[in-house]
């Protein structure tokens, strides 16, 4: 199974992009989706989270800025960024949980010039 990421690109502060990500095949029942973040020299760290049912988590410094959407029935999950920040540039990766494993995609690349 893959998961295929796409939305990254180069954008000015302020500005906003979406991301999406799709898995090869369903991959239902989904436990959890999420999308986690590596900027240069940094450790990878969570940005939000989706779990089944529709509740939602976010990183603090992301808070009313980004918003992740899910839809399991096509094991798709999708990252909203408004009021995009310098520091948020980074690469994102998504993350799909089953019950029983743990799928990553390959990352997209956002760069926020500001």
């Amino acid at each position: 199974v893959q998961l295929q990421a796409s939305g990254g690109g180069l954008v000015q502060a302020g500005e906003s992009l979406k991301l999406s990500c799709v898995a090869s095949r369903s991959l239902l029942p989904v436990a959890a989706m999420a999308w986690y973040r590596q900027a240069p020299g940094k450790q990878r760290e969570l940005v939000a989270r989706w779990l089944s049912g529709g509740s939602t988590i976010y990183a603090g410094p992301v808070k009313g800025r980004f918003t992740i959407s899910g839809d399991d029935a096509k094991s798709a999950v999708y990252l909203q960024m408004n009021s995009l920040k310098s520091e948020d540039t980074a690469v994102y990766y998504c993350n799909i949980n089953t019950h029983s494993r743990e799928y990553w995609g390959q990352g997209t690349l956002v760069t926020v010039s500001s």
